[in-house]
């Protein structure tokens, strides 16, 4: 399994706020079920294969385009590790947490 940090940047649009393309961002990926997925302030983590993550990767880039913005920026972070390949979202968090509660290292 492969995780990623993706971020679809609308540029051109009239306003400041980017809130109408993100939540149809979010309406885009709650409509699939190729990859499992959070938003967080900042942007979206996806994890699933990597074949899926750079195809829903693809089809959430263009987004902003069909409702008519003419620049599309999209920043996409892949993380996968084939010695872990079952490795999730959580799995991460909680390996940081735990060496923040007792004080460990790698």
């Amino acid at each position: 399994m492969a995780t990623a940090d993706l971020t679809v940047l609308s540029l051109g649009r009239s306003g400041a706020s980017a809130g109408d393309y993100v939540a149809e961002i979010q309406r885009r990926l709650a409509a699939q079920d190729r990859v499992g997925y959070r938003m967080h302030a900042m942007g979206t983590s996806l994890e699933g294969s990597t074949e899926d993550i750079l195809a829903v990767a693809a089809e959430l880039h263009a987004v902003p385009f069909e409702l008519g913005i003419p620049r599309v920026y999209t920043v996409l972070k892949l993380d996968e590790r084939r010695d872990r390949p079952d490795q999730t979202l959580d799995d991460k968090v909680r390996s940081v947490e735990e060496r923040l509660e007792g004080g460990g290292s790698t």
